[in-house]
This record gives C-alpha cells, structure tokens and sequence, in this order.
C-alpha cells in the first residue's frame, strides 16, 4: 500500500515539476507559428485519444466496440453541434448512456 501512495507522490511531484519547468523556459518566448498551431492541436488530440481508448475496450486479446460509451459520444457530439451547449451535451450523452447501457 504503501509503494502506491509513493509512487502517486512521485508522478504528482514530477508533473509539478514539469509545468513550473515548462513556464519558466517558456516564459517571455516567441512560438513560431507552427510550433504554436502544434500546441493548438495537442489538447484535441489528447481528448480524442482518450475517447477512443474508452471505446474500444479490450477483452480476451481482443478489441471489442462498447456501445453505451460509443452511444454517448455520438449523442453528446449530436447535442453540442445543435445546443452550442456543452452542459446539456454532457447531460444528453450520460443519459443516453446510461439508456444503452441498460437496455443491453
């Protein structure tokens, strides 16, 4: 138990590390302009990596498709490209979820 507690110590610590590493070296820099349309990227690329490691989950060695979290995310994209909201896009996909989920 302990190894664990240590060991999230020392990731929260390096991560810290690394941000106030970050803003310092950066700090009074000028980006190029594809450097900064990198930047601009990394966080969607973060958050579709993330989705698409919930939707395909894996089982026996294999990929399999999870249709209530896939359900959720077409019904929140769905909300938001016609609400502009994202509150009650969040609302929609965990309802829809859930639905899903429990009709399966």
């Amino acid at each position: 138990m302990s190894s664990q507690w240590l060991l999230i110590v020392v990731l929260a610590a390096a991560t810290y590390l690394s941000r106030i590493l970050g803003i310092t070296v950066m700090a009074g820099r000028q980006l190029s302009p594809a450097v900064r349309l990198y930047f601009n990227y990394v966080p969607t690329a973060i958050i579709v990596a993330l989705i698409i490691k919930q939707i395909f989950v894996s089982s026996n060695g294999h990929l399999v498709l999870s249709l209530p979290v896939l359900a959720a995310c077409l019904a929140g994209a769905l909300s938001i490209l016609l609400v502009k909201k994202f509150l009650p896009s969040v609302v929609a996909g965990v309802v829809i979820g859930l639905i899903v989920r429990y009709l399966l």
